[in-house]
């Protein structure tokens, strides 16, 4: 039950911002994801968690017969929206990472951005993505590693927010080899690569600004809480991102990632 009110309060947390405009920060990431992919005029795609669309619509440019599936039905709608404004032939659906809605062996490609990593039961996960998968289809998923900046973010907000419900695991778990070793290891032959998708804002306060508008869970995080609480977290968030001021005056986070490259035994 506690995975099942968890998913309910994520639909409406991720849609809840412009999650475009966090997307635009991750671009590179998704660029890395298709190039490895090599999607094929044809194939058969699907982007599980897929947020506004940012790898579906790169793959199907490429000529992919793409899919994408998200929890958030706004991110859905968005992501509709712009394939609509832009002439590209994707189709976007709301579903649950965990009960995928699609047969066995249905896809060549599956793909997930720092997105799938957030559902609360990883080994379902894990599961269905293997079942959607023809044998010798190919897998990439990323997702933050503890150490840099993306686990960092989310350890900025956890003394702000509540505890999660007992027996969901971190998501951060994913970022770990020998936890995706032990999760996906039995049907994939895994590649596993570390990168880096530094950000980069004028100032920490540009970097609040973005964050506190945009990203789900911060947005909801500071309609949550009272404003003296808000008033603290920006001061917590704001130094934090001046700490990473280089010698060169630069802000650079650096949001060390695994990149997951497995094939469908």
């Amino acid at each position: 039950m506690a995975f099942e009110e968890l998913k309910e309060r994520q639909r409406a947390m991720w849609g809840s911002g412009p999650f475009e405009r966090i997307e635009a920060i991750i671009a590179d990431m998704h660029e890395r994801v298709v190039q490895r992919l090599r999607p094929q005029p044809g194939e058969r795609w699907l982007d599980v968690g897929c947020g506004t669309g940012g790898v579906a619509a790169l793959a199907a440019r490429a000529g992919a017969d793409v899919t994408g599936i998200d929890l958030a039905p706004a991110l859905v709608e968005t992501a509709r929206g712009r394939a609509a404004a832009d002439g590209i032939p994707c189709r976007y659906e709301v579903g649950d990472a965990e009960q995928l809605p699609y047969e066995d062996a249905s896809f060549d490609v599956v793909a997930s951005t720092v997105g799938a990593m957030f559902a609360p039961d990883q080994g379902a996960v894990a599961s269905e993505f293997a079942r959607v998968l023809r044998p010798g289809g190919r897998l990439a998923f990323t997702a933050w590693r503890p150490e840099g900046g993306g686990g960092d973010l989310f350890r900025l907000l956890a003394p702000f927010q509540p505890l999660p419900p007992e027996g969901v695991p971190s998501s951060l778990e994913w970022g770990r080899e020998e936890h995706v070793r032990a999760l996906l290891g039995d049907a994939f032959e895994l590649e596993i690569e570390e990168h880096d998708s530094p950000y980069t804002p004028a100032s920490g306060e540009e970097a609040w600004e973005l964050f506190a508008t945009a990203f789900g869970p911060l947005r909801t995080l500071v309609d949550a809480l009272r404003p003296e609480r808000v008033d603290e977290l920006r001061r917590v968030f704001v130094a934090y991102h001046e700490e990473q001021r280089g010698d060169d005056g630069a802000i650079r986070v650096s949001r060390r990632y695994l990149l997951v490259l497995g094939t469908r035994r």
